[in-house]
């Protein structure tokens, strides 16, 4: 049993190491003694700067992996992700549109706008591939990524045009040095979508292997199919708006899991679970028996 699973603990240890380890790294000298001595400035220090820093680390690599992951399942493909699916690039859009028409407003004021334009470029997207006749692997990321592009030569004009270049530098680039209590909350909104992406794991699991497929299993195709890109859109915006534009970070994780794992979705899938599913579905929606031969007729009283 431990042998089994003892990649996963020594990644879980090495996390919990360097994580310890990075509260106590910064600029200003923050160490355990000073902590235990009940020191006031290191103990504001230690809340305001450096455990919200970890703390948003943490969901963004929780997050946007788990929203490239969905993105790749639901798109049948191992180069979709928030980066080249479009969907960072609508988020900064959006967050461009809220600091020209609402100035002054919020963290969340400026997240509502993420979250809409995120969703709308990533259907969008997904609208697009649906109708290239020629799904070839590469031909979906270089349509993402050149959907992208495009939203982000519109983003770079009105923001050149209205002088907001520099207002909105701050999320074209990705970093937590502005991290701080009381601007990064926003981030905690990963917890409940990863938790959410989790329990309709089987479900992005049928879809991604196509509408008949769904169809058959009593799954509907086209809900958990936005439901799923929706819920990934919302991660990935989420963390643009709190720190920045973090690139192929949903690309490199789910592929370097499945190189070390032989099923990919190790992390969201549950064999039994699934089987119990399909069993569920088989009862509530039984299908029609039909002949294994075509004109073959049965006698009567004959059991099927």
């Amino acid at each position: 049993m431990i042998k089994k699973y003892r990649l996963t603990i020594i990644l879980a240890a090495a996390l919990l190491i360097l994580s310890g380890s990075s509260l106590f790294i910064g600029v200003l000298d923050v160490n355990l003694p000073s902590l235990l001595r009940g020191d006031i400035e290191r103990w504001e220090i230690f809340l305001i700067s450096r455990l919200p820093r970890l703390l948003a680390i943490l969901c963004t690599g929780v997050g946007v992996s788990v929203a490239g992951l969905i993105m790749q399942q639901l798109c049948m493909n191992k180069f979709v992700s928030p980066t080249t699916g479009a969907t960072i690039s609508s988020a900064q859009f959006g967050i461009l549109l809220a600091l020209l028409f609402m100035p002054k407003s919020t963290l969340w004021g400026r997240a509502l706008f993420a979250f809409v334009f995120a969703i709308g470029g990533t259907w969008i997207f997904v609208w697009f591939i649906q109708r290239i006749q020629f799904k070839d692997v590469i031909m979906v990321p270089l349509v993402g990524i050149m959907f992208g592009n495009v939203i982000t030569g519109i983003t770079n004009y009105f923001a050149y045009k209205y002088e907001m270049s520099q207002a909105l530098s701050t999320w074209l680039v990705g970093h937590f040095s502005m991290v701080l209590r009381g601007r990064y909350e926003l981030v905690y909104l990963v917890v409940p979508l990863v938790i959410l992406a989790f329990v309709f794991a089987n479900h992005f699991n049928i879809v991604g292997m196509g509408m008949d497929f769904s169809k058959n299993l009593g799954v509907h195709y086209n809900f958990v199919l936005f439901m799923g890109l929706s819920i990934a859109a919302m991660i990935t915006a989420s963390v643009v708006v709190v720190v920045g534009s973090i690139s192929y970070i949903g690309l490199i994780v789910p592929n370097l899991v499945a190189m070390f794992r032989r099923q990919p979705l190790t992390a969201l899938q549950n064999r039994r679970r699934r089987k119990a599913a399909v069993l569920k579905t088989r009862l509530t929606r039984m299908a029609q028996k039909l002949p294994a031969r075509a004109g073959h007729r049965r006698a009567p009283g004959q059991l099927s």
